[in-house]
């Protein structure tokens, strides 16, 4: 059997994290197996699905580099994977279900309903819904004819029970006493998400479902519709949700849960991938830093685990740090020079784009974000801002005026401006003034950059060449006095 897999998201908000840890499983999976993995849409939610949102979740895949076989803009051979333009099939199946007594026209009101599970609950039974309130389906049918709404309800056997091994959880049992009758067609005559996903999936051949762990308790629904329908069932497997480091289900009060947030801040796709593989599954040898091709080649969903996953941005952070200092200089360079561009609103020149070049690695050691490396390298670009906190903690201390007032006289005259050079030249005052490097090296980097913290002093000297350098010392220098 080929393995054929699908990422249904609905499209009513920005891909979540958790959505792309999915979508990231179920492509390592059928990667692994050679199998399909199909991209849907599930946008039956007219009133909140919007084309931005479904704009989004195909950018963020694409940015991860989870390609899919099938789907949405790719095609296939179920001609459309839009819920929405499917509706046809699933009133079909509707019918067929209720004409063969396993669905019927529902006309039960909410009070109704409401009284049904308050009374349940009061006598300690299950408040879940099973059809006594209905007519008989001669006296629905009149009904209907006579123009009353009606809902579609699925016709849950009882007793009984629905069984099925979940490959994460193990076997999963549910007592049909405790599913309800559930809604697969509204009195709209559109679908509910158990009718329409689990018609996709039929009529796609879906072998296996790999969802979060939120869907669980509509498994057995997805199961009797499947097997109503004469077909084989799915392999399920539920994945945990992923959690804060408080320990409470991962949301907005935790920071960003949306991958475009992550990837607009200038984190990597191959660290967001590595991290997200992590959140549940361990490559094995204690490894964290793997790349998405031996994910494939390792990736075992039976060895996801069911505890929940917490989603740290500190760990985040670190590993696209890793990532960040393993890019070539050449292509990190690339990589911010938009970045650097957009926050000096111009584009750089020749000159300019060498220099960044130049400094570029010695920012990239220490970088842990893309979005951190404008802001760190503006005093190369642009006129010089004193950060006022910088400028009082260091240069108003014992010594700061005679190390920057030592600094324009040495390189002034200084032959070989480079890297050593420079260092040479500072080392040897800090020597004749008896200053240590902490005292005599910090005013110099506030007076060159702004601020208490940047690039590597000499390094940032040398791209900033012998002029602007000496400019500055002494800018700095006029101030203190």
């Amino acid at each position: 059997m080929s393995v054929r897999v699908r990422f249904a998201p609905s499209p009513t908000g920005y891909l979540h994290v958790g959505g792309g840890r999915t979508a990231l499983y179920n492509y390592l999976f059928a990667r692994h197996h050679g199998g399909s993995f199909i991209l849907r849409s599930d946008d039956t939610d007219r009133a909140r699905s919007t084309a931005e949102y479904q704009q989004d979740i195909l950018e963020s895949l694409r940015w991860l580099g989870l390609d899919w076989d099938e789907g949405l803009e790719v095609g296939g051979d179920q001609g459309t994977y839009r819920q929405s333009e499917r509706l046809a099939r699933y009133q079909e199946v509707a019918a067929e279900l209720i004409a063969e007594g396993s669905a019927y026209y529902s006309f039960a009101t909410a009070e109704q309903l409401e009284a049904f599970r308050e009374e349940a609950m009061a006598s300690g039974r299950s408040p879940a819904y099973d059809g006594r309130h209905e007519p008989d389906p001669a006296d629905a049918m009149a009904r209907l004819a006579a123009g009353e709404p009606a809902t579609v309800r699925f016709a849950v056997p009882r007793p009984g029970e629905t069984t099925f091994v979940d490959v994460v959880r193990g076997t999963v049992t549910f007592d049909h006493v405790q599913v309800d009758d559930f809604v697969i067609l509204r009195s709209n005559g559109t679908p509910t998400y158990h009718l329409a996903s689990t018609v996709d999936d039929v009529d796609f051949g879906i072998t296996h479902v790999i969802r979060g762990e939120d869907l669980l308790a509509s498994t057995p629904k997805h199961i009797l519709l499947t097997e109503a329908m004469g077909a084989e069932q799915a392999t399920y497997a539920h994945l945990s949700l992923l959690m804060g480091p408080d320990g409470k289900k991962l949301s907005k009060r935790h920071g960003h849960t949306a991958i475009k947030a992550y990837r607009d801040a200038g984190y990597l796709a191959p660290a967001m991938v590595n991290y997200l593989a992590l959140l549940g599954w361990s490559p094995g040898d204690d490894e964290t830093v793997v790349p998405l091709d031996e994910m494939v080649r390792r990736f075992d969903l039976a060895e996801v685990s069911k505890n929940p996953a917490i989603f740290d941005t500190d760990k985040l952070d670190w590993m696209n740090g890793v990532y960040i200092r393993e890019l070539d200089v050449a292509s990190f360079a690339e990589a911010v020079l938009p970045l650097v561009e957009e926050d000096l609103e111009r584009s750089l020149d020749a000159g300019e784009v060498a220099t960044l070049r130049e400094i570029a690695p010695h920012v990239q050691e220490r970088a842990k974000l893309l979005s951190e490396v404008p802001e760190q390298v503006r005093f190369v670009f642009a006129g010089i801002e004193y950060d006022e906190g910088s400028w009082n903690k260091v240069m108003t201390k014992e010594g700061a005026d005679v190390a920057v007032k030592g600094a324009c006289e040495r390189l002034a005259v200084l032959d070989n401006w480079s890297i050593e050079g420079i260092e040479g030249s500072l080392r040897e005052m800090l020597a004749t003034l008896e200053l240590s490097a902490r005292k005599g090296l910090q005013p110099l980097r506030v007076a060159i950059s702004g601020s208490s913290v940047s690039p590597p002093l000499f390094e940032s000297m040398a791209a900033l060449g012998r002029e602007r350098t000496i400019a500055r010392l002494e800018q700095a220098a006029a101030r203190m006095e």
